[in-house]
């Protein structure tokens, strides 16, 4: 049989397993194994099913993950979202839709301790969706404003989309990092943006909250402060060269833990939450890197990566028509996708395509993890769409698809301008490394 045909066999045999609602890592590494097993027989596929699994959760880099979650999980259950929020709503409340926007605020800062989209939507909207409802905020802009904004921890480092992302290309950790800051910092003043016409527009959806002191602004900033300074010791780190992310991220997390006992807001109970949280999140995206190493020598034997490339290639598109396909593709399947799925799934195919074509990878990087974010967003899936509606209650989920719709229009413009401008994703990068 053509091994072309055998791949495409494979992708037809994991989507519908995907479809049968079996768990993204065990698809992969079904169909990679018995692929595999099919081709190339049954010593071959064990010996890659055993050696890719070991080289996959060896991988000293993968470390990022546990350290980083668990540096937000103690954050969340310490209580310190709030104090984020709070400081965020003292600046910026008295602004039309003022608490959304200190939730996108509180969400992009949160997102610098968590690097995880469905825990910064979850923590902040428990704490600002009750604000919003008790000021007479709309249902769409508020729920949209949580959505969105918990999409930017997928984006502002420390990203699991990049830890992944870095992983599956053999890019560095450090340089995609340092990537995500500048666009995520645009994107989350164009979701500010977007809430301040929406507000100006009908100014019921976002009413102006109570202008607040200085003096008061000062203390809640103070109270923020030595969170922030954890973010600015890690990632900062991470710029200046004095650490690398494995350590930046193992510093942070034994901060996050002084700091937390330190003001007595750590319990044991709190603590063992925190740690179990951590290790389901980390087992989870360990079984993903190990699904992903299982399933791209199959893709390697059948020719599928480089099949693809020779095919856009022939359709004579250009680099910038070849690469509005690949972001057209990631549109389309994050309607039906989680973002960590279509990472894995995807890169392994178009990440080839966009070297030969002479895109900067990390750059690539930094345009893929923004279109999965829409697709986080964007119905019929939408995760974050879906978690704020469970943290909201009662709200239609309607509603909540409704009130995403300025934020996904932010998303596009600030896709654009990365497209257009690349030293928005390089220039902190590059001055890295420089």
């Amino acid at each position: 049989m053509d091994p072309i045909l055998d791949g495409l066999i494979g992708i037809a045999c994991l989507f519908l397993l995907l479809g049968l609602r079996m768990p993204v890592a065990f698809a992969m590494m079904t169909v990679g194994f018995f692929g595999y097993w099919a081709l190339e027989g049954l010593r071959s596929a064990g010996g890659v099913l055993l050696t890719e699994s070991y080289s996959a959760v060896a991988n000293y880099n993968l470390i990022v993950v546990p350290m980083f979650v668990l540096l937000g999980n103690i954050a969340s259950v310490s209580g310190f979202s709030r104090g984020l929020y709070d400081a965020a709503f003292a600046w910026v409340g008295a602004f039309r839709g003022g608490l959304a926007s200190a939730s996108v605020l509180g969400c992009a800062v949160f997102a610098a301790v968590s690097g995880s989209s469905v825990a910064t939507a979850v923590t902040l909207g428990k704490v600002a969706l009750p604000e919003m409802k008790r000021l007479g905020y709309s249902n769409s802009l508020s729920t949209g404003s949580i959505a969105a904004g918990g999409t930017l921890g997928f984006l502002i480092p420390p990203s699991t989309g990049f830890v992944l992302y870095a992983i599956l290309t053999e890019e560095s950790i450090g340089r995609l990092f340092m990537a995500g800051v500048v666009p995520g910092l645009l994107l989350t003043a164009l979701f500010m943006a977007a809430i301040w016409i929406v507000s100006y527009r009908d100014p019921k959806a976002g009413p102006r909250g109570t202008a607040v002191p200085m003096r008061e602004k000062l203390s809640h900033l103070a109270e923020a402060a030595p969170l922030l300074g954890v973010i600015l010791i890690s990632i900062g780190g991470i710029y200046l060269g004095v650490f690398t992310p494995v350590e930046a991220s193992g510093i942070g997390a034994a901060l996050v833990i002084v700091l937390a006992l330190v003001r007595r807001r750590l319990s044991f109970d709190k603590f063992k939450e925190a740690v179990r949280s951590t290790l389901s999140t980390s087992a989870m995206l360990y079984t993903i890197v190990i699904g992903a190493n299982v399933l791209n020598p199959f893709f390697a034997i059948t020719r599928i990566p480089a099949t693809l490339g020779e095919g856009l290639g022939a359709l004579d598109l250009g680099m910038y028509g070849t690469l509005a396909v690949i972001i057209l593709a990631y549109v389309l399947l994050g309607m039906f996708m989680d973002g960590l799925s279509m990472l894995v799934i995807t890169i392994p195919v178009f990440f080839p395509v966009i070297t030969a074509l002479g895109f900067d990878p990390i750059w690539f990087g930094v345009i893929a993890v923004i279109v999965i974010e829409m697709g986080m967003i964007t119905p019929p899936v939408g995760l974050n769409v879906f978690v704020v509606r469970g943290v909201a209650g009662d709200v239609p989920l309607a509603t909540v698809f409704r009130g995403i719709w300025p934020f996904l229009i932010a998303m596009i413009i600030a896709l654009l301008l990365i497209i257009a401008f690349p030293g928005i994703a390089l220039f902190l990068p590059n001055s890295m490394f420089g």
